[in-house]
């Protein structure tokens, strides 16, 4: 008996052109089930936005009812089919719809031209804090430093207006003398020269 016949033949690895075997099989496309990815991809269209922790082991999305991982990946899809635009920042995802996006999330979902995220309607009118009428600010502090209003030119300037004597004050005092010891560099001692 040869030792051909008791070895297995290798197995052919897919390949994609130019990407080895192994990596092939790393590219599986994640299975999400349909409902996740209709409540998902509501919840997107609704907002016009999405934020998802950077944590793939988290039981639920913050907020859709769906894991966390199944959200990241859908909008990952979305992001390179560019319906998602994509910012990561802090261990958080950040998803902004864009208009192919909307284009794509109404057909899927089949919604009518009138329907738009939230981030796409226009306030009319602002939102004021209660207590206050718009527009109307708190009263400030008078005499205090920081709140005082500043009038012309005040702020780290020297008053150079001529005083009641008509003389402008300019330097320092008359009996100030500065001192010079030799230092050098940090202010020690010169060493002798020979």
């Amino acid at each position: 008996m040869s030792s051909k016949a008791h070895q297995p033949e290798p197995r052919e690895l897919p390949v994609m052109q130019g990407v080895p075997g192994l990596a092939v099989l790393l590219l599986v496309k994640m299975l999400i089930p349909k409902n996740n990815r209709k409540k998902i991809y509501q919840y997107l269209f609704q907002e016009g936005v999405m934020v998802a922790k950077k944590d793939f082991n988290a039981a639920k999305h913050q907020d859709v009812d769906v894991p966390n991982l199944q959200v990241i990946k859908a909008l990952q899809s979305m992001t390179s089919r560019g319906y998602v635009a994509t910012r990561f920042s802090w261990q958080y995802y950040y998803y902004y719809l864009t208009n192919e996006g909307i284009e794509y999330l109404r057909e899927y979902l089949h919604l009518p031209v009138e329907i738009v995220p939230r981030t796409f309607i226009k306030t009319t009118k602002s939102v004021s804090r209660p207590g206050r009428p718009d527009g109307e600010r708190a009263p400030r502090g008078d005499g205090d430093r920081f709140n005082r209003p500043r009038g012309d030119g005040e702020y780290r300037r020297r008053d150079d207006r001529p005083s009641a004597a008509g003389e402008k004050k300019e330097g320092a005092a008359g009996d100030w003398r500065p001192e010079f010891r030799g230092g050098v560099g940090r202010g020690g001692p010169r060493p002798a020269q020979q």
